[in-house]
């Protein structure tokens, strides 16, 4: 097995390793993404308008829903699969951005996918706007050598045009809603009509074609909406839609209570995390409620919970007041920029601390690929870029812990790695006060988050690969750097055994 980033510098991807093959995979055109770009982000703009105006997605879910039981979609919305007692899926998060970070992940993908029933893939299948034209780079081709079915989860992206590609894709080619009458106006309600963002006229002229590329009927997978269960073996997995904003509504609130009723073990995916960046997220029911208290019910037999939206791996154990061990996984590394670990403060919450806490990439990767970002960026390379070495001795002593890979001997944490850890949001410990008091990790993962101006190795994309018996299920985070070694040998960034009785 090959070192990972918790062994050494060059199994976290740095260095002067071969890059991969995956460049040979890349389209020759690839779409430059830029969440700086006025443009896109205007396109993109609905889930703004859903928290001004009010969010009308609960009301388009239920048209889908019923459309396809209409045509014949099971009530209950659950997959009945013949798996046996030990198979194998995968799990991958946030993917379709269509450049080499996405391309970088599918060779490992391959490898360890060998053999696996199916894959799911949690939240945001395409950027920037779900749109169907976009499946052909996005899913399709990166994806058209992988054997077996994939199942996925919206994301808030995936409903910046209503779900239509959406569904079109995962749903059986469900046909467009019929058109809702304009609100009258004044109100919010017309406003949000007047303003909201839609598919372009023709969209998806190219998706008969593109859906060649995984024709095999043994690729084919058909789910009865964005929301679903499936029983595979030993366990049910479930996976909810928590739209733009990220939550549930009423009728899928009901659903999800009355699925988890059955008595096998459950997994549950979601487009957005309970647990993340040490904080918890518990995810609001309309009418009431929370998907966390459903998933903690003992009653439900919930084991695990995987949520996509934020680009990285995170997981938190969480003993439960019965004396149950639930696991909380962030996998949202499967292609799109990385969002930034080094911000995540020291962790304690839930009682998971430092020691049982798992992240990847490791805060002082981060800080060292962030501060090389910005580095070029703003020309000051010299001054801005952290060795990782350096990353890692500053997030140790900012946040008082052992690094998880020890930095070379004699790294010397000096005013420049300070400074530059502080602008660019290093975490920090709960008891000590942070000199800038700047909003820094939405300004320095989101709104200047790398997105399409990473080009070059370590990527820090990732995967899992789940392992089912009657017994326990075996969760491996293996890592995707975009270098030649370890596209061969996937490293395991973290593996945890889950009991299921």
């Amino acid at each position: 097995m090959s070192d990972s980033s918790r062994d050494t510098a060059a199994g976290a991807g740095w260095g002067d390793a071969e890059r991969g093959v995956y460049r040979h995979l890349v389209p020759e055109r690839v779409e430059k993404i830029s969440w700086l770009n006025p443009r896109l982000l205007w396109a993109a703009r609905n889930g703004v308008l859903a928290s001004w105006f009010g969010d009308p997605t609960g009301r388009t879910r239920d048209r889908w829903v019923a459309q396809r039981a209409a045509a014949g979609a099971p009530a209950d919305k659950v997959i009945r699969r013949d798996d046996p007692d030990h198979f194998s899926f995968m799990v991958l998060g946030d993917t379709g951005e269509g450049d080499e970070p996405q391309y970088a992940v599918v060779p490992g993908l391959l490898t360890v996918g060998q053999g696996t029933a199916f894959a799911v893939v949690a939240s945001d299948v395409i950027y920037p706007v779900g749109s169907a034209d976009d499946y052909d780079t996005k899913f399709f081709r990166p994806y058209r050598h992988y054997p077996a079915p994939i199942y996925a989860v919206p994301g808030n992206h995936d409903w910046y045009e209503g779900l239509g590609a959406f569904m079109r894709v995962f749903c059986d080619d469900a046909p467009p809603l019929p058109a809702e009458p304009a609100p009258r106006p004044p109100g919010r309600a017309w406003l949000r009509h007047l303003l909201w963002h839609r598919p372009r006229p023709g969209d998806g002229r190219r998706l008969d074609a593109a859906r060649a590329q995984r024709s095999a009927p043994g690729q084919r997978a058909v789910q009865p909406g964005p929301y679903w269960a499936i029983d595979a073996g030993p366990v049910r997995i479930v996976g909810i839609d928590t739209g733009l904003l990220g939550t549930l509504d009423a009728a899928q609130g009901a659903w999800l209570r009355e699925v988890s009723r059955d008595p096998r073990p459950k997994i549950l995916v979601t487009g957005s995390p309970l647990y993340v960046d040490g904080e918890h997220h518990p995810c609001e029911i309309e009418g009431g409620g929370t998907v966390d208290e459903i998933v903690r019910d003992p009653a439900h037999h919930y084991v695990l919970a995987i949520g996509g939206d934020i680009h990285n791996y995170q997981r938190y154990p969480v003993r439960l007041a019965d004396g149950r061990t639930l696991q909380y996984v962030v996998a949202g590394g499967g292609g799109a920029f990385t969002h930034a670990t080094h911000t995540i403060p020291r962790v304690d919450v839930a009682g998971v601390g430092e020691d049982d806490f798992r992240c990847y990439p490791l805060r002082g990767d981060s800080l060292a690929f962030y501060s090389r970002l910005y580095g070029r960026r703003l020309h000051l390379r010299r001054f801005f870029t952290l060795t990782e070495d350096e990353g890692a001795a500053v997030i140790a002593r900012r946040l008082g812990v052992e690094p998880a890979r020890a930095p070379a001997p004699g790294t010397r944490v000096t005013w420049r790695t300070r400074l530059v850890a502080s602008l660019l949001g290093a975490g920090r410990r709960p008891d000590r006060r942070a000199r800038f008091r700047l909003p820094v990790r939405k300004i320095y993962t989101q709104l200047f988050s790398p997105g399409s101006a990473t080009y070059s190795p370590p990527f820090f994309k990732c995967f899992l690969r789940l392992d089912v018996s009657p017994e326990a299920v075996r969760l491996r985070c293996h890592a995707a750097t975009g270098n030649r070694v370890q596209e061969i040998d996937p490293p395991v960034e973290d593996e945890v055994l889950i009991p299921l009785v």
